[in-house]
């Protein structure tokens, strides 16, 4: 049995070019190592599954249609996942990424280990200092919105790892996620990025975690920039492309800076 799982998230709220997208790119580069797919179909109908598996009907792939019917975002479905691949390390990919080099896979797997968090990209950001007072007739919002993000996210500079792509292994995650709840987006964005994060869960638990780029090579959290995997430079040296690495591209060069420097400092 492979124990090397990728895991693409597919849910009602995505574009089918998403899916379509991802398995173009999954097929034009090689992924350097044995593995497993798994496509999760999350909340998604009967007559909808039936026309996205036309899609993806040229692929071999495990198909996995969430039981779940409530959104707990992606990372309720990935806990049901790693429930049932607990020895496996796993691959999870949200419905925007896609690999974008060659061997992509296996220079991700070639650095991985149970003790490990693995990630494509990581920022410095922190949501906390995105709140802005945009009309002075909405200063009571403003404060209590501030006041309760403060309590749930650090301010700058807050390292943690991307979650649009990440390696790890499926009892780790599930160590972390087991007594999570994930009732709104606000929840989600803790898990990512929270004072409660999945980086620092491991973090405070003397995990390694690393950022890997398509040199296959490991970056330790002081010069996560330096991987150019994300909102640096020309970020030439990506594994995984996601919605917002696409964005950056897009930028002129001044925006370019100016998103730098809110992710990096």
């Amino acid at each position: 049995m492979n124990k090397i799982l990728v895991c693409y998230l597919f849910t009602c709220f995505d574009k089918h070019e998403n899916i379509s997208n991802f398995i173009k790119y999954y097929k034009k580069y090689k992924s350097g190592v044995s593995h497993n797919l798994l496509i999760c179909f999350k909340m998604i109908k009967e007559n909808d599954i039936f026309a996205i598996k036309n899609l993806i009907k040229n692929i071999d792939y495990i198909e996995f249609i969430d039981p779940n019917n409530a959104n707990d975002y992606d990372f309720g479905s990935y806990k049901r996942i790693s429930e049932l691949n607990k020895d496996k390390q796993i691959l999870f990919l949200n419905s925007h990424s896609y690999p974008v080099c060659n061997n992509w896979l296996s220079k991700l797997t070639n650095n991985c280990d149970d003790y490990r968090l693995i990630g494509t990209s990581a920022s410095y950001e922190s949501i906390l200092d995105s709140i802005k007072l945009k009309k002075k007739t909405k200063i009571i919002s403003y404060l209590l919105k501030k006041f309760r993000f403060k309590k749930k996210f650090n301010s700058f500079p807050n390292p943690h790892i991307r979650t649009s792509s990440f390696l790890i292994k499926g009892q780790t995650f599930l160590d972390f996620i087991k007594d999570r709840k994930i009732y709104n987006k606000e929840d989600a964005w803790e898990i990512e990025s929270g004072r409660s994060s999945l980086t620092n869960y491991f973090k405070d638990r003397n995990y390694e975690i690393y950022v890997v780029n398509s040199d296959g090579k490991k970056f330790t959290e002081g010069d996560w920039k330096f991987s150019e995997t994300y909102c640096y430079s020309t970020q030439s040296k990506s594994i995984i492309s996601d919605k917002h690495t696409r964005k950056y591209l897009s930028l002129s060069n001044d925006d370019k800076i100016l998103s730098q420097l809110q992710v990096w400092g």
